[in-house]
């Protein structure tokens, strides 16, 4: 399985994009491992930072509903 990210050529992952960043985020409000995400590892990481910048800016809840 190939990185999505690295398909479309996505260098720079920006915090501010919540919708991006919710598909990588679990019901509960974990952080998908890339083995169910598909993405490769420096991608990985990159979303983890993005997620945990969100989150405390306060753009992405900590926890679901």
């Amino acid at each position: 399985m190939d990185c999505y990210l690295c398909k479309k050529n996505i260098q720079d992952i920006d915090f501010k994009d919540t919708y991006l960043l919710r598909n990588y985020i679990s019901g509960l409000g974990k952080i998908r491992s890339k083995e169910k995400t598909g993405l490769c590892s420096s991608h990985q990481r990159h979303v983890a930072n993005a997620i945990k910048r969100a989150r405390h800016i306060g753009l992405l809840s900590a926890t679901s509903k």
